[in-house]
């Protein structure tokens, strides 16, 4: 990895703290159906599996068995109420821009790799002033496949205009650290995002507690690579 790498971050619980939009958006649309609101701690570990699941196991927590067919309708409530307050009280993690900030001046590039879908990701980039940071914003929709599959974070770096071969991911979940490795990619988990595994069980390359870790923890995984 000798020149300037691509980073490639996970929206949801890595660049920003979006936990409690989602889940003030489950339980509106849960209160709506006549259900019990459900805790914030209970739900928050569960985000990283995407809406539809978060719904799901939502609803199995109140003994609610519904059809395929009303799952689909409570993720298009789900998804047009999360839509209109998408950034109500989503904000990036600490550090974040100081950290990007560091690195764009050491020349590194950055992309986002999401099972988000593409245009909610863009509204919220934006609504954060932090999309222009990024070569690349690509949601599960982008390309047809998505994390897990490695070709979802390939394809996310040469959007970017990057080199696979000269590659990070950033990551909260055993998905993101899946997804790096099955594309071969060095990945550095953080440990403040949404996961019901504690990423230190999942062996990423590297872990952070703080985006001010992140600038040495990207130089630590160039070097190894040189």
């Amino acid at each position: 990895m000798h020149a300037p790498a691509t980073i490639v971050f996970d929206l949801d619980g890595t660049l920003v703290d979006t936990a409690p939009d989602l889940i003030a958006t489950l339980n509106a649309v849960f209160v709506r159906e006549g259900l019990q609101a459900m805790p914030f701690e209970t739900v928050r570990a569960t985000i990283g599996r995407g809406a539809r699941p978060m719904i799901e196991k939502g609803l199995l927590a109140q003994g609610q068995m519904r059809e395929p067919e009303e799952i689909d309708r409570l993720y298009a409530v789900y998804i047009d109420h999360y839509a209109a307050h998408i950034a109500d009280h989503s904000r990036p993690f600490p550090g974040l821009e100081t950290a990007l900030d560091e690195l764009a001046t050491r020349g590194h590039r950055f992309a986002v790799c999401t099972n988000k879908l593409e245009w909610l990701s863009l509204r919220l980039l934006d609504a954060l002033g932090l999309a222009p940071r990024f070569d690349a914003i690509c949601g599960q929709d982008t390309f047809g496949v998505q994390k897990p599959h490695p070709e979802a974070l390939r394809k996310t770096i040469l959007k970017a205009r990057g080199d696979v071969g000269c590659a990070i991911m950033v990551g909260d979940s055993s998905t993101d650290i899946a997804t790096a490795k099955a594309a071969n990619i060095p990945v550095i988990a953080v440990d403040f995002g949404y996961t019901e595994t504690p990423v230190t069980d999942l062996a990423p390359d590297r872990v952070i507690s703080h985006f001010n870790a992140l600038p040495a923890a990207v130089e630590a995984l160039a070097s190894q690579a040189r």
